[in-house]
């Protein structure tokens, strides 16, 4: 399967928050023949990038839904071309506080707040640079998910399905708190310098103490208990050079994001996630949903701690009320949070049968 890497420039973007974004630029990811009748939208979570599938490219972060693209697979690209951005305010080349201001430096925290809303209106905007007006199915989970739905209810018109895995309609205040001691560890750490480190040392520490508190959240209890119980990694309990294994692990994957990841990006996007709402200034949510006239699936996942089931399906249950053909589904797996990204097998299944019933022809019957 080719994978075809691009960018495209944005001359303005009028941001949620009445400030304006100029020359914005969108990478993103091609998979499938470029001239296919049919284009899936594929989303990416808070670290992830627009290299979905495919081998390992440089620089960029190994591939997270790889087992669910290509040839006849869930997400076929025999059928589809398949796109995915790199979204607004990632370190993965598309606009962020890594991009030079014009002053000549990083925006660093100059950069203005984004949101969901903001995400999805720049793909909107590179989506008809390329010429591409109209999405099959607009697919993703966590902070993928949050995208899916914005597509949704933002441009109805273009979006014939959506799948929205992990995600709520709005984001509940824990989720917001887990969010806020991240970000916290990381404006906590001395080499953070009010966002202005470019050029020096990184706030390491914070990031990788983020994302250790990330991690818990993104696993379960069973999933821990499963894998590492109470078993010492090394040393002994009583001595403060022991460890036990689960703090081996969420250790290695502190040190293993800030090898990739840039420490205000990761502000910025958690605030978007926070910020996320699809009812704000709409009405509410149902009155959100009621604009699109689509099929929708709700993927849940049944040991999810940062965005629990009840909260996806909560999203069917009100966009059956409102009329849509909407239905939900669970992902059912100790592996917490993360599940979207390992029980691929389940997802293949639920992608799979939705988009067989997703027909070219369906769109409005």
């Amino acid at each position: 399967m080719e994978e075809t890497i691009g960018a495209v420039e944005i001359p303005e973007l009028h941001l949620e928050s009445g400030k304006v974004l100029k020359n914005v630029k969108q990478v993103y990811a091609m998979y499938g023949s470029p001239n296919a009748d049919e284009t899936i939208l594929v989303c990416h979570a808070l670290t992830g990038s627009h290299h979905a599938a495919g081998p390992d490219v440089p620089g960029l972060p190994e591939a997270w839904w790889d087992p669910l693209i290509g040839p006849g697979k869930a997400i076929n690209t025999d059928r589809f071309r398949v796109m995915c951005f790199n979204v607004l305010g990632s370190p993965y080349g598309s606009t962020s506080p890594l991009s030079i201001h014009d002053d000549g430096k990083p925006y660093g925290m100059r950069f203005p707040v984004i949101s969901v809303r903001d995400i999805v209106k720049a793909q909107r905007e590179a989506l008809k640079i390329l010429g591409i007006d109209e999405l099959t199915c607009v697919i993703g989970g966590s902070l993928g998910g949050m995208q899916a739905l914005e597509w949704a209810v933002s441009y109805p018109e273009a979006v014939k399905s959506a799948i929205v895995i992990a995600a709520p309609a709005y984001t509940y205040p824990q989720a917001i708190a887990f969010n806020e001691v991240q970000r916290q560890a990381i404006m906590a750490d001395p080499r953070w310098n009010g966002g202005d480190y470019y050029g020096g040392s990184s706030p390491e520490r914070g990031l990788a103490i983020a994302r250790m508190l990330a991690m818990i959240t993104y696993r379960s209890e069973e999933s821990f208990v499963k894998k590492y119980m109470r078993e010492l990694a090394f040393g002994a309990p009583w001595d403060w050079n022991g460890k036990f294994k689960i703090e081996t692990y969420i250790h290695h994957h502190g040190k293993k994001l800030v090898q990739r990841f840039d420490a205000n990006c990761y502000l910025y996007l958690t605030r978007a996630m926070d910020l996320h709402d699809i009812g704000q200034g709409r009405g509410g949510v149902k009155a959100a949903l009621s604009r699109f006239k689509g099929r929708l699936l709700a993927i849940g996942i049944s040991s999810d701690l940062l965005f629990p089931n009840w909260q996806v399906e909560e999203i069917a249950l009100m966009a059956k009320e409102v009329g849509l053909r909407a239905c939900y589904d669970e992902i059912e797996s100790g592996n917490g949070h993360d599940a979207f990204l390992i029980d691929f097998d389940q997802l293949d299944e639920m992608i799979r049968g939705f988009l067989a019933r997703c027909t070219k022809n369906d769109r409005r019957d």
